[in-house]
């Protein structure tokens, strides 16, 4: 069970899904950020109606995995950034759609190359 207060880290451009937990963790890595800080890190599909989210709980690497059936996630735009969510986000109306008027994925602004993995402000 993930912790709560654990900071959640969303890539919005869409990685390879053959990759398994340690390549995923690997592509935190290479994006700068410590996959062994204890935060979480979400990684999207291209088609949108699929993730996988690996942690490093302190023992080892846990990979979570998710495909919805009928729908797909909301995601910000396919951009060179990274958001990074807070309590109030991922207990966001779960109505809100995609497209700019949706307030459920807010961007950081945060440039990557190609995936920069950040702590933005609080």
């Amino acid at each position: 069970m993930i912790p709560a207060g654990v900071q959640v880290y969303v890539a919005s451009t869409p990685v390879d899904f053959r990759k398994g937990a340690t390549g995923l963790m690997a592509l935190v890595r290479d994006g700068g950020a410590d996959p062994f800080s204890g935060a979480l890190y979400v990684f999207r599909s291209k088609r949108a109606d699929r993730i996988k989210a690996v942690w490093w709980d302190g023992s080892g690497i846990c990979l979570f995995a998710k495909t919805l059936e009928e729908t797909k996630f909301c995601w910000p735009k396919i951009a060179p950034a990274r958001v990074r969510l807070n309590h109030a986000v991922t207990r966001a109306d779960r109505r809100a759609g995609p497209g700019p008027a949706s307030t459920a994925w807010p961007e950081t602004g945060i440039t990557r190359s190609p995936t920069k993995w950040t702590r933005s402000p609080s």
